[in-house]
């Protein structure tokens, strides 16, 4: 490593002009003669990982903020963001590892305290969609959903994703048969709903109804494991969120969401059991239950009421056995008002 710059050293500039130079000729902007081919790979190659190296410093040395926010601002200064990312089929799997982690630091690179790739972002909009549809091709998926994540750090892309109905997707993606992908899918789901919060709580206010139908039906109802059990801890935390307060209280007055959640319960991991638990509990905590979900709890009071008397954790837990014992008390409670 030390012998990539034993010569005078390019300025982080000229790096950034020249892999655009190379990056034009491999999308046919140019003289990219096949006699050339594999010479010009090679120095895009090394030119990508240079910008890597000059983001993220080596072994022998920090990254240099000045040269950082130099590269930074050529980077987005003629569009060689959209020509990397444009490029990523072309290149080879070292080369689009590389691409993808200066793609996501670039995203954190400030130039005179400006996120300048965020207002790049929001006038190229069309990157994100591509980045999404990433998720289509294998070869793709894991290097366009790791700059997507970085890039939804930005509060009005990630808005743009959720507004845009490119969330409606993420239902799909989560349940490739590719597991990787799927997961990978899930952790940007994750990151949507779970970073900007006053973003998501107006999303979530106005598509209350398609969404958590859609979030039920095809997440927690799932026929797979990994999807019910990452599904039901999310919707915990998006439950959770004080920021959700107002879609939690109408979460838990509907019947059927209800019957999802008490169904998990059921089921026989124990992960999905104590996720599910920590859902349950927002029903039974609610003071102003509508009468049909008082009606179902008073219908399985026993069982439910069974249950919770075996159900413990694997190590001790303060907080789990204080929920338990409210969520016991409520439910007896209702048994209570329930009698003549």
């Amino acid at each position: 490593m030390k012998n990539l710059f034993k010569s005078k050293p390019k300025s982080s500039v000229e790096i950034v002009r020249q892999t655009r130079s190379l990056l034009l000729l491999l999308n046919g902007s140019g003289d990219f003669r096949a006699s050339k081919r594999d010479e010009k790979m090679d120095e895009l190659n090394k030119h990508i990982r240079e910008l890597k190296l000059i983001l993220y410093g080596s072994s022998d040395s920090e990254p240099v903020a000045e040269a950082c926010a130099q590269l930074t601002q050529e980077f987005f200064k003629e569009n060689t963001m959209h020509l990397l990312i444009v490029s990523l089929p072309k290149l080879g799997l070292e080369a689009r590892r590389d691409a993808t982690q200066v793609v996501a630091n670039l995203q954190r690179q400030q130039v005179q305290s400006r996120m300048i790739a965020s207002a790049y972002l929001e006038a190229n909009l069309n990157l994100i969609d591509i980045l999404i549809s990433g998720y289509e091709d294998p070869d793709l998926a894991l290097h366009y959903g790791g700059m997507l994540r970085e890039c939804i750090r930005h509060q009005s892309i990630a808005r743009y994703v959720l507004e845009s109905g490119h969330i409606k997707k993420f239902f799909n993606y989560i349940q490739l048969p590719n597991f990787d992908i799927a997961a990978d899918a899930m952790a940007t789901f994750k990151e949507l709903l779970i970073r900007h919060k006053s973003t998501v709580a107006g999303f979530l206010s106005k598509n209350y109804d398609w969404f958590f139908q859609d979030f039920n039906s095809k997440l927690l109802e799932s026929d797979s494991y990994i999807t019910k059990r990452q599904a039901v801890k999310l919707l915990g935390e998006i439950l959770l969120d004080r920021s959700n307060s107002a879609v939690m209280v109408r979460y838990v007055s509907s019947k059927d969401n209800l019957r999802i959640l008490m169904n998990l319960l059921r089921e026989s991991s124990k992960n999905i059991q104590m996720d599910a638990f920590h859902v349950f509990k927002l029903f039974a905590a609610n003071q102003n239950k509508p009468p049909e979900i008082v009606s179902i709890l008073i219908a399985n009071r026993s069982k439910l009421l069974r249950f919770l008397a075996e159900f413990k954790m694997d190590r001790e837990d303060e907080q789990f056995e204080e929920d338990k014992t409210q969520v016991v008390k409520e439910i007896a409670e209702l048994k209570q008002a329930s009698s003549p």
